[in-house]
C-alpha cells in the first residue's frame, strides 16, 4: 500500500481532532466566582435530544448569570420513539452527545455557566427510583457530560445532589440541587381506579420509605444552616402541586412534611422551589406550612415542546384557576438587590417565558417577606 503524504496524514489527523473536539462538546463556561452578585438566573427542564431546540439562543438574550437544569435533559429510555431501558455506559453516552450536537445548545452552553441535577429520563427509566439497577452508569455520565470536577464530592457519594453559594453577606444565593431519584422508594400505583386526565399514583403514608434518602436528607440539613439571603432549591418533581396524581413529593407525603419542617426547624430564610418534569408551566404558592412564611413552587417543564391545553387542580395556582402554560418555554429569576428608597426590600421576580421571550407569567417576591 503506497503510504500517504505527510501534509495529506496531518491533514486528516486534523480533521479526526475537530471531530472529536465536536463528539466531546459538553457544558465548558465556567461557573462563577463565589463572590459574584447573581442577578440573572435561567431554569428549564424536558428537553428532547432528538429534536431542533432554538430556545437556546432566545434564553440568552436575557444574558443570564447562570442556567438550571432541572432534569430530563436527555431522554435516555427513549430510542426512535420506543421506549428501552439502557444498560450500557453507551447508551447514555450517545443520548447526552445528541444534545452535545445540536448548534444552538452547544454554543448556549460554551457561553453560559450551567448547573443541574436529573429526573427520570435522564435518569435511565420513566418514573423510576432506586430500583433501577444501571443508575451507577448514569450517574457516571451525568457527571462526565456535564463536567463534574474528578474531586468534586458528587465522584464518590450515590446521587447527584449537589450546592453552590454565590455573592457577597447580603447578596448570598445558594443553589440547591436535589437529587429526588437516586434513593426514592417505589410509589404507590392506585389500581382500583384510573382518572382520565390524571395520572397513577396517590399518597402513600408509609413512614419507612424516603425521597432522598439518609445521607442526602442530613446533607440538605447541613446547606440550610449555611447563610443566604436567597435559596433556590432545584426539585426534578414538583413540591407543592399534587392532586394531577403525577410524580410530586405529595406521593411521600411524610417526606414532603419532614421538608418543609426541616425548613423551619433550621430557619432557613429564602426559600424559593424550581421545578420540573410535568412538560407544563405553572407557579404555586402555599400558606399552609409548618413554614411561617409562603412556600412557592415555579414549575418550568417543556424547552422544546408545545403539548395540548390541560386543566387539572391544584388549590396552590396562582393567579387561579388558570396559569398553565404548555407551549414551548423557560424560566427566568430576576433578582434586584437595590434597597435605597423607595425600595424597603431586594425583590425576586419570577417569570415564566414562551420561546420568543415573552413572559407568560410574572410574579414579584419581596425577600423580606421569606423570612421566619
Amino acid at each position: 500500500m503506497t503510504a500517504m503524504p505527510k501534509p495529506f496524514t496531518a491533514f486528516v489527523t486534523l480533521l479526526m481532532f475537530l471531530a472529536a473536539s465536536v463528539s466531546s462538546a459538553q457544558p465548558t463556561a465556567p461557573l462563577p466566582a463565589p463572590d459574584t452578585t447573581l442577578t440573572r438566573i435561567a431554569f428549564g427542564s424536558c428537553a428532547f435530544e432528538d429534536q431542533p431546540q432554538p430556545i437556546w439562543p432566545v434564553i440568552a438574550r436575557n444574558r443570564p448569570d447562570l442556567f438550571l437544569f432541572l432534569g430530563d435533559n436527555v431522554y435516555i429510555d427513549k430510542l426512535d420513539g420506543k421506549t428501552r431501558i439502557p444498560t450500557t455506559r453507551a447508551e447514555f453516552d450517545a443520548d447526552y452527545q445528541m444534545l452535545a450536537d445540536i448548534p444552538e445548545f452547544r454554543a448556549f452552553a460554551n457561553t453560559v455557566p450551567m448547573l443541574a441535577t436529573w429526573d427520570d429520563h435522564d435518569f435511565g427509566l420513566n418514573d423510576a427510583g432506586v430500583e433501577f439497577p444501571h443508575k451507577h452508569l448514569a450517574q457516571e455520565a451525568f457527571l462526565d457530560f456535564f463536567g463534574v470536577a474528578p474531586d468534586s464530592p458528587r465522584r464518590t457519594r450515590e446521587g447527584v445532589y449537589h450546592a453552590e453559594t454565590f455573592g457577597p453577606p447580603g447578596q448570598r444565593v445558594q443553589i440547591i440541587l436535589l437529587d429526588t431519584r437516586y434513593h426514592r422508594s417505589p410509589l404507590l400505583r392506585n389500581r382500583l381506579l384510573r382518572v382520565p386526565g390524571q395520572g397513577r399514583y396517590v399518597p402513600d403514608p408509609d413512614p419507612n420509605k424516603t425521597m432522598l434518602g439518609p445521607a442526602q436528607w442530613q446533607w440538605l440539613e447541613e446547606q440550610l444552616k449555611q447563610p443566604a439571603d436567597l435559596r433556590l432549591i432545584c426539585s426534578s418533581i414538583q413540591v407543592l402541586a399534587g392532586e394531577h396524581r403525577f410524580e410530586t413529593w405529595t406521593n411521600l407525603p411524610t417526606e414532603r412534611d419532614r421538608l418543609f419542617q426541616l425548613i423551619a426547624d433550621t430557619h432557613a430564610t429564602g426559600v424559593v422551589f424550581l421545578s420540573g418534569d410535568r412538560h407544563l408551566a405553572e407557579l404555586s404558592i402555599a400558606h399552609d406550612t409548618p413554614v411561617s412564611y409562603p412556600i412557592h413552587d415555579l414549575t418550568a417543564s417543556g424547552l422544546n415542546e408545545t403539548r395540548r391545553p390541560v386543566s387539572e387542580p391544584n388549590p396552590y395556582r396562582h393567579p387561579a384557576p388558570r396559569s398553565v402554560f404548555r407551549q414551548t418555554h423557560y424560566g427566568l429569576l430576576l433578582i434586584d438587590w437595590d434597597t435605597q428608597a423607595p425600595n424597603p426590600s431586594p425583590t425576586l421576580t419570577l417569570q415564566i417565558r414562551d420561546r420568543f421571550g415573552n413572559p407568560l407569567i410574572h410574579h414579584v417576591v419581596p425577600l423580606n417577606t421569606l423570612q421566619p
